[in-house]
């Protein structure tokens, strides 16, 4: 009889036991698949105070509207997802007669709060007090007794009118439009991964669309999210977390948010013993449209977290030119210039020509007539648990100053995983 020898029996044991070891604890977990939830299609986004109240109940499509249809808000329902599944949003907007550039956010109303925007325009609650000395008088910009700040899923900004004047033969856009551009767009979409946030959609969820429009005809929105399941059986779906900590967009009987030119904006929170992999996502835009305002210069942003500084930058944006094609409606100015160009001799020439510039293809802070945002991912490795305070700012910021209207939307929220 052969004998295995005993140097190849040790071998063997060394192999076999980590694979009875993984045997014995592999877990498979069950699919769900894939999901889509079309959460708005062509929904009107829009100020009508003649024909709609501060709070209007779901309507047959489930929409409910606040702020006179300046915000639609829709309850889901989303898979409780044990694999590891991604999440995408998606989202569409053209203009149903507003033909402005107007601040844009997708949102989901926190789990864990008892007051927030749906029970403030219903009456029963109001935004918490908060310390003026700290945030004079802006309200519900950071957490409170009851309360946590609205959770962004997507800023978007947007576009000069995109849809309603894109026709070919347009009284306002048609001899507006660059030889450059063979049509004007219809609408503009825009898609991020915002898996991060899927403790805040799982199971049951109210996600709304805010546009900050003025006007009755407003914009026609629609939304989608898309879970994307793991294949891989044995994937778990890690055990993530949300906290909401700062959001200063003015969704419902805010002021315009200038707190920024005279302090920085600081707020406490605690981290959880065992957490990991700590993030902080910042969404930041700057506004004041006219000459020399926050829209149009450059503005540093520090973000510090128990005093120490873990991320500075300047929020800008240098191509807005190429989202020239989103809007019809922009205004257009002629800039003399030289230009070289080949001559009828076939040779490059040279001579003064007028130029037209639209006012959407000018830079910003962070944002372009027609763009969405995309959120600062800032890694705080080696946070401990327990209390920490965030502060954030903007030592150049302007203050509102009669039709000067400088002010900074800013949102951040922690995540992090057990």
């Amino acid at each position: 009889m052969n004998l295995i020898p005993m140097k190849h029996f040790i071998l063997f044991l060394f192999i076999l036991l980590p694979i009875a070891s993984f045997a014995a604890n592999h877990k498979e977990y069950a699919a769900k698949g894939d999901t889509t939830i079309k959460v708005f299609e062509k929904a009107n986004v829009r100020f009508v105070p003649s024909k709609l109240a501060n709070y209007n109940a779901a309507d047959a499509d489930g929409i409910i509207r606040l702020v006179n249809g300046r915000i639609i808000l829709k309850k889901i329902h989303v898979p409780h997802y044990e694999r590891d599944t991604k999440v995408y949003i998606k989202t569409t907007v053209a203009s149903n007669g507003d033909r402005w550039d107007k601040s844009g956010s997708v949102f989901v109303l926190p789990k864990k709060t008892a007051i927030n925007l749906m029970t403030i325009a219903e009456g029963r609650n109001r935004f918490p007090a908060v310390d003026s000395t700290k945030y004079e008088k802006f309200v519900g910009i950071v957490a409170g007794k009851d309360y946590l700040p609205t959770v962004e899923l997507m800023r978007f900004m947007t576009p000069f009118g995109v849809g309603y004047y894109s026709g070919k033969d347009n009284e306002l856009s048609s001899k507006r439009r660059p030889v450059y551009i063979p049509k004007w767009a219809d609408c503009v979409e825009w898609g991020q991964d915002i898996s991060s946030l899927y403790p805040e959609l799982e199971d049951e969820a109210y996600v709304g669309v805010f546009i900050d429009t003025w006007t009755e005809q407003g914009y026609v929105a629609s939304v989608e999210l898309q879970f994307q399941e793991s294949p891989v059986s044995c994937v778990r779906m890690p055990r993530a977390h949300v906290l909401p900590l700062v959001n200063t967009v003015y969704y419902i009987g805010q002021e315009y948010p200038d707190l920024f030119a005279r302090k920085p904006l600081v707020t406490d929170f605690y981290l959880p013993k065992g957490a990991k992999n700590v993030k902080l996502r910042y969404i930041v835009t700057g506004h004041g449209g006219h000459d020399g305002g926050d829209e149009f210069t450059p503005q540093e942003n520090i973000l510090s977290v128990d005093g120490k500084v873990v991320y500075k930058f300047t929020p800008w944006r240098d191509d807005c030119a190429s989202f020239r094609r989103y809007n019809p409606g922009t205004g257009v100015w002629l800039e003399k210039r030289v230009a070289s160009y080949i001559g009828e001799d076939g040779n490059y020439t040279e001579k003064e020509i007028e130029e037209p510039v639209g006012s959407s293809d000018f830079s910003r802070s962070n944002w372009c007539p027609g763009s969405d945002v995309a959120p600062e991912d800032i890694p705080l490795n080696g946070l401990a648990y327990g209390h920490h305070t965030l502060s954030i700012a903007i030592p150049h910021a302007q203050p509102i100053k009669g039709n000067e209207m400088n002010h900074w939307l800013v949102s951040a929220y922690l995540v992090w995983e057990e």
